[in-house]
């Protein structure tokens, strides 16, 4: 199956959560948003570098993504940019979510936002944070590879 028959179009990516968080494990969840919210997406104006994800009363809300207004409707009819908006996740994957983000002290990342016939959806992460020298090794083994890539080009 191909990206195209499926209907899947990726409008933002959080590349520097991967390099902030080691990801476990990811989940696929929609977003509650209004119409202005779904225009403006679509334009492909989605900031998820500041975001990030809580749990509240059995319920997933991400807070801090920045969604530009949408530049042709009038103020009035326009949202707030950077307002929470609830996630829309199965319960049992809340709670499956809750129990591993208190207990292990984890932290739940958007990855990126897509379209996927037709809908919104995020991909979101549950991270553990990075310690200094671990980024350093994450960015040494990348240059490592490059350094391959080149060698293994040249031959």
């Amino acid at each position: 199956m191909s990206d195209k028959k499926e209907g899947f179009k990726v409008i933002s990516d959080n590349r520097q959560a991967r390099y902030l968080y080691e990801i476990i494990e990811t989940y696929e969840a929609g977003i509650q948003l209004t119409g202005t919210e779904v225009k403006s997406i679509r334009a492909g104006k989605v900031n998820l570098q500041d975001g990030y994800a809580l749990l509240r009363n059995g319920e997933a809300w991400l807070i801090n993504i920045h969604i530009s207004p949408y530049t042709s409707s009038g103020q009035y009819f326009n949202h707030e940019p950077r307002r929470t908006r609830k996630l829309l996740l199965h319960r049992q994957e809340l709670r499956k979510l809750i129990g591993k983000v208190e207990q292990q002290g984890l932290t739940l990342v958007p990855l990126k936002m897509y379209l996927q016939r037709g809908w919104v959806k995020v991909s979101i992460a549950l991270g553990k944070g990075k310690k200094l020298h671990d980024k350093r090794e994450s960015l040494k083994r990348r240059q490592d590879q490059r350094d391959i890539q080149r060698a293994m080009k040249s031959y």
